[in-house]
């Protein structure tokens, strides 16, 4: 029996998805920099699969997840030198997307094509650009981040995939105040001073930064096993949202042995990029790093801290994610808002309102 095969017009028609749920106009974390190597990695990115590859000369291409052909995902074929190819007939398409070779076959049909994605590797960040429109191109940037290339700072960092809206997350990263809970073994401390400590909320367009304070307190583990603390120290927590990503520069010097508000401060750092992006309504990708500033044993003291940070993540994963499946047993609940909810709430109504516009 021969099977007739639905072509489409010569114009590209890309799988559209559902971007339209999310803020658009904008750039997304897409990977780390590391993530993209010589094999061909899969996401599915706001509703919308994707597939990155590094071809030859070093470029970061991304193309959605399907050979036009018998529509095969092209994550499970292989990378070439200047392209990929896919793993069931051999189709090569380059980074633009389009097929330019069919083995066995001379002439390559206008047709075989498929959309590419306009991604940026910047900062050892991979960012990818979600428009309104399909085809658009970008309308700017993607957000700097000179964390990485700053040379008082050693960084590391890693993906990890939650069963739960970004949003969620984003609350999460914006109240600190869990700490004396959640983290206890880590990043954590004495409960009641993180509940009250002072908080400073300031709105700047799309961003939300979040200052907190907290003087006079015990040194948590992570601080004590990075840095040579006494009894007490000053800690502060700056926090700056964006709907694509957060930055969050936390740390400590001896009590009373300069201010917290300098921006020149020493003591102990840890600067962390958080981008947050939607998988699907109800899943999403955390890509993380975490900078420091070791002034000897950098390589010990960087081991300790990339692992106390992955086991404070692996804590809050396991918190978010019960707490999205506990929010579906009570779907028609509502909950209540108290004090440190003010950076959160102030980043939703930004999201709700890149959504409608």
């Amino acid at each position: 029996m021969t099977v007739e095969i639905q072509h489409p017009d010569d114009k590209e028609t890309p799988t559209r998805g559902t971007r339209h749920s999310f803020p658009l106009d904008r750039w997304y974390v897409a990977a780390l920099s590391k993530e993209v190597k010589a094999e061909p990695l899969g996401k599915t990115l706001l509703n919308e699969p994707v597939v990155m590859f590094r071809t030859e000369d070093g470029q970061v291409h991304a193309l959605e997840d399907r050979c036009c052909h018998r529509f095969l995902p092209l994550s499970s074929g292989t990378v070439e030198a200047t392209g990929l190819r896919c793993g069931y007939h051999g189709l090569l398409f380059n980074g633009e997307g389009k097929c330019i070779e069919i083995p066995g076959q001379d002439k390559i049909p206008s047709r075989a094509k498929i959309h590419r994605y306009v991604v940026k590797e910047q900062d050892d960040i991979v960012w990818i650009w979600f428009g309104s429109e399909i085809t658009s191109e970008p309308a700017n940037e993607p957000p700097p981040y000179p964390i990485h290339g700053d040379p008082r700072y050693y960084f590391d960092g890693d993906v990890y995939h939650y069963d739960a809206p970004y949003q969620l997350v984003h609350d999460n990263l914006l109240d600190l105040s869990h700490l004396g809970y959640v983290h206890l073994k880590t990043i954590g401390g004495n409960a009641k001073i993180h509940m009250n400590a002072p908080m400073e909320v300031t709105q700047d367009g799309e961003s939300v930064k979040v200052v907190r304070h907290m003087l006079d307190s015990a040194p948590p583990h992570t601080y004590s096993a990075a840095y040579p603390f006494g009894e007490s120290i000053d800690r502060w927590q700056e926090i700056v949202f964006y709907p694509s990503h957060l930055e969050i520069w936390t740390g400590a010097v001896d009590h009373n042995s300069e201010s917290v508000r300098d921006p020149q401060r020493g003591g102990f750092h840890m600067r962390g990029f958080h981008g947050l992006t939607p998988e699907t309504e109800e899943s999403c990708f955390y890509f993380w790093t975490m900078a420091s500033n070791p002034s000897s044993n950098v390589d010990e003291i960087m081991e300790k801290v990339i692992a106390q940070t992955k086991f404070t993540f692996d804590e809050d994963k396991e918190v978010i994610e019960a707490q999205y499946r506990n929010m579906k047993r009570f779907p028609d609940k509502k909950s209540i808002d108290i004090h440190v909810d003010v950076a959160p709430n102030r980043a939703r109504r930004i999201v709700s309102s890149l959504i409608k516009a």
